[in-house]
């Protein structure tokens, strides 16, 4: 009997297709919105999260500074390598500890030059911000002992100085040192912050310090921490240590601030998924405007076809049956406009991922919860004109012109 129903309700929907096409397009548009948001959305949270976990994984950073955008007043004083010693010693789930200190500079290579920063750093610096070699090595504990003149660049330097040339093992100048190339880092492609990771070179901290800083300033320094260890332990354990260290008694704000990656990361990713939900939920409004597009056109067809209800309900047509027959066309009608908004909302991810730089990501449950409520929506909105038509009165009906 179902099987008849459904037939009977595809025939009666290609008899009228405009009507039928216009009257499912709310649904097409419902499904094709939400659907599409909330993609671009989870595809926005997978970018942020890669983005920040190519910073280092469990990554606190710590600055000298009293909080982000403040200003005015005296400078804080910079740290210096006995505190990032301290931090390395003293602190426990501490992996890996990277000083910093940077130069802008002016690479040479024979009629090339590039702008780019230097950052003088130990060999933890490659491990905390997950940094890999595409060629070369990094430095030797002699080279960093020594403070020697060798580097490693990105691709971005790479490219600006060498063109097509093989780098490692050639010279370039920085400003008026001369420095070997070593080393280059695989190209890891813009943040997103703005900032280019392949643009850097990188040199052992006391050569930096003694050839282009002209000083021991320590003007950041990174800490990886164990996946084992709370990262906000371990920062509230750094923050004890280095009060004391820079004599900052009660009452007196740190000097010093500490970003940590993975609160960011968790931040961003909860507002971005908190604004998908908005946005779907918006988008999911139009499914209701056009589950009222179905009612208000099932309602126009119960009275179109009033007659044939009629002599259906002569014959012995049980009220069951006719409620059946036109709660199928609704249902039916929504899950053909579920089906094609789901096809739009594929290409337009596809398409809109495409121009924004987003990865796509196919989310079946997405899918499924779309297509399912845009068949709830058939079966609610459609209820009221099929109970309107089961309800007729035979002999009414008869006399319907």
């Amino acid at each position: 009997m179902l099987g008849t129903t459904f037939l009977l309700a595809l025939k009666e929907i290609r008899r009228h297709l405009m009507r039928s096409f216009l009257t499912t397009l709310g649904v097409i548009i419902g499904v094709a919105s939400v659907v599409t948001m909330v993609s671009l959305g989870n595809g926005a949270t997978a970018s942020i999260e890669s983005q920040i976990s190519s910073l280092g994984t469990n990554l606190l950073i710590v600055r000298p500074g009293q909080g982000m955008g403040r200003g005015g007043g005296v400078s804080p004083p910079p740290f210096k390598e006995s505190d990032v010693e301290a931090v390395r010693t003293q602190i426990g789930g501490v992996e890996y500890v990277a000083p910093q200190a940077t130069a802008s500079v002016t690479a040479i290579y024979e009629a090339q030059n590039w702008s780019t920063t230097v950052t003088g750093t130990n060999n933890d610096y490659f491990a905390a911000s997950q940094l890999e070699l595409a060629a070369g090595r990094i430095f030797s504990e002699a080279e960093e002992t020594a403070g020697k003149s060798v580097c490693v660049i990105g691709e971005t330097v790479r490219s600006s100085l060498f063109r097509d040339d093989e780098a490692i093992g050639r010279n370039i100048r920085l400003n008026d040192i001369s420095c070997q190339v070593i080393g280059l880092l695989t190209k890891r492609g813009q943040s997103g912050f703005g900032l280019d990771p392949d643009d850097q070179v990188i040199m052992p901290i006391k050569t930096v310090m003694r050839r282009l800083t002209g000083n021991q300033d320590v003007r950041a320094f990174q800490v990886a921490v164990d996946p084992e260890y709370d990262s906000t332990a371990v920062s509230a354990a750094i923050i004890k240590l280095l009060r004391e260290r820079r004599n900052l008694t009660s009452g007196i704000e740190d000097d010093f601030n500490i970003f940590d990656s993975k609160q960011l990361a968790d931040t961003l990713s909860g507002t971005t998924r908190t604004l998908t939900l908005l946005l779907g939920a918006v988008a999911a409004v139009s499914l209701i405007v056009g589950g009222v597009g179905i009612m208000n056109i099932m309602l126009v067809s119960v009275t179109e076809r009033t007659h044939e209800i009629g002599i259906r309900l002569a014959i012995g047509a049980v009220q069951r049956e006719v409620l059946m027959q036109f709660l199928v066309e609704a249902v039916v009608l929504s899950c053909l406009g579920g089906i094609i908004g789901l096809i739009l909302a594929l290409a337009a991810t596809i398409g809109l991922s495409s121009l924004f730089g987003l990865p796509f990501i196919f989310n079946v449950e997405i899918n499924l919860l779309a297509f399912a409520f845009a068949a709830l929506i058939g079966v609610v909105f459609g209820y009221f004109p099929a109970r309107r038509a089961a309800s007729l009165n035979p002999i009414d009906a008869l006399r319907h012109e």
